[in-house]
């Protein structure tokens, strides 16, 4: 025992892509762990991670095997594209001799025959590989042969003392299949790491990781999302906003329109949220790409993550309107993903913002807030997802526009589908109105923390030769309602808006 690693901050890296930021760094060198999740949550995938890092850094590493064959193992090996290479494996399971009469124990049980041949091949493995990353998969297996929980929790204690004497990085796995479901390997193990797999009502299943247990480590907690994908597990770390707290000062940025510009007070101040609300057709999305746009004639890098609209849409839409956001995306100043909403999970989600925000983008545009609200329908804690994400980007300083469609198109009676207050440090709105047998735009900013505003209400127009935010209706009132009624001179006719 005295060979073993007392430091509590040498870790060994997992292989598993957000999984040592979920550790703050890592396992600690000779110790052992327990992964334990239902069949189908990708234990054996993150095992095989574990061990493939461990030949990456030239380390002997073992798999020993009693429940899946080691044709079994190379198969899901090269469903991710990998190899065995470098990774031993010692197959300790039944063969079909077992099905022989003549071949069952009858004086014995066989726990008390199988239980000691299983242990001395699992020793003798470890003493002719010398491995340093160890998996046993599963403990299932040794569970149901130890019978009672004493023998059980001895076996597994040995173990542990024989692996660590060793210098072996360990990682039991534990399928939940045994009869008993104790936590005699949670109490034991130096760490505990649960897989869990929800079925949703509709789309894609959620997956999500979670430390149960990590002596001398203060690590993330809480439910982390994670995926399986070609090349193995990605987990999304939990996003904290006050671990990303930092202090600069803020400017801010132009939309490109002097006059809307002025309605702002300015422009949109750096590290602020703003709502782009009212109905549909209004101009909400033209709108958030028309700051994009700017930016991006500024040369400052924008994302825009599309919910509703189809990605090649949305750029027909805008070259329509004069915005050159391909050659944005060429040179790339902007990115714009299109979310499958059906595969979308927050974690993933706050992780491609998080991204964005280190590619060095200034401006994201999430369209629309009820596309990604209605995205995850079973999430119960969506909102404080979403402010979470909202309060990373302030604090890094990135404007983020939110495009909130309401419902109803015409009168006071218009609602969105969040509060908005919560959310949103910025509030521009904008209304139909009826006026001379048409139908029109109005404009105006109801909230703004960074700077004072305007309070008027502006006409707006979305032309050929892009959006246009005109004079002040000064001579309407009751725009809001939908149908003003005309206060000007009543001389003349009502003037064209």
């Amino acid at each position: 025992m005295e060979k073993q690693n007392s430091l509590s901050t040498d870790f060994l890296p997992t292989g598993v892509p957000g999984l040592d930021a979920v550790l703050t760094g890592g396992l600690t060198k000779d110790r052992l762990y327990l992964v334990e999740g239902e069949p189908g949550t990708g234990k054996t995938t993150l095992a095989l991670q574990f061990l493939n890092e461990g030949v990456r850094n030239g380390e002997a590493t073992l798999y020993i095997t009693l429940a899946e064959t080691k044709v079994e193992l190379r198969s899901v090996a090269q469903s991710h594209g990998w190899t065995m290479d470098g990774i031993h494996i010692e197959e300790i399971i039944p063969d079909e001799k077992a099905l022989d009469p003549d071949q069952q124990y009858t004086i014995f049980h066989p726990s008390e025959i199988e239980l000691g041949n299983t242990t001395q091949r699992i020793l003798g493995a470890i003493d002719r590989y010398q491995p340093r990353r160890v998996v046993l998969d599963s403990l299932s297996e040794l569970q149901l042969l130890a019978e009672s929980p004493l023998r059980y929790r001895r076996q597994v204690l040995a173990l542990k003392q024989y692996l660590s004497s060793r210098n072996c990085t360990t990682i039991f796995l534990d399928d939940r299949t045994a009869l008993s479901t104790d936590l005699q390997v949670r109490s034991v193990a130096h760490g505990v790491m649960t897989l869990e797999l929800a079925d949703q009502t509709y789309g894609a299943e959620r997956r999500r990781l979670r430390v149960v247990k990590y002596r001398g480590v203060a690590f993330r907690g809480g439910s982390h999302d994670y995926k399986i994908i070609k090349g193995g597990l990605y987990v999304y770390p939990r996003l904290v906003a006050a671990a990303t707290r930092e202090s600069s000062s803020r400017k801010q940025l132009s939309s490109g329109l002097p006059s809307l510009d002025a309605l702002l007070g300015g422009g949109l101040e750096e590290g602020m949220s703003t709502l782009l609300s009212g109905p549909s057709g209004t101009g909400k999305s033209s709108l958030a790409a028309q700051f994009v746009h700017a930016a991006t004639q500024r040369g400052e890098k924008c994302a825009m993550f599309l919910f509703e609209e189809a990605r090649n849409n949305m750029l027909n839409r805008c070259a329509n309107l004069g915005f050159n956001l391909s050659g944005a995306i060429d040179t790339g100043l902007l990115s714009v993903q299109q979310i499958d909403p059906a595969e979308l999970s927050p974690g993933e989600f706050a992780s491609a913002v998080m991204q964005e925000v280190e590619r060095g983008a200034r401006i994201v545009v999430i369209d629309s807030l009820n596309g990604y609200l209605n995205a995850v329908p079973d999430e119960r804690f969506l909102i404080i997802h979403l402010h979470e994400l909202l309060t990373y980007l302030g604090q890094r300083g990135v404007v983020s526009l939110l495009v909130g469609v309401q419902s109803g198109v015409m009168g006071p009676g218009m609602t969105s589908a969040v509060d908005a207050s919560y959310l949103a440090d910025n509030i521009i709105m904008l209304r139909y109105f009826e006026a001379e047998g048409e139908v029109r735009q109005a404009i105006s900013v109801f909230k703004k923390r960074g700077s004072t505003h305007e309070r008027t209400l502006r006409r707006f127009e979305i032309g050929p030769t892009g959006l246009h935010v005109g004079p002040v209706l000064k001579d309407f009132h009751g725009v809001l309602t939908g149908v003003p009624t005309y206060h000007g001179p009543a001389a003349i006719q009502p003037p064209a808006l």
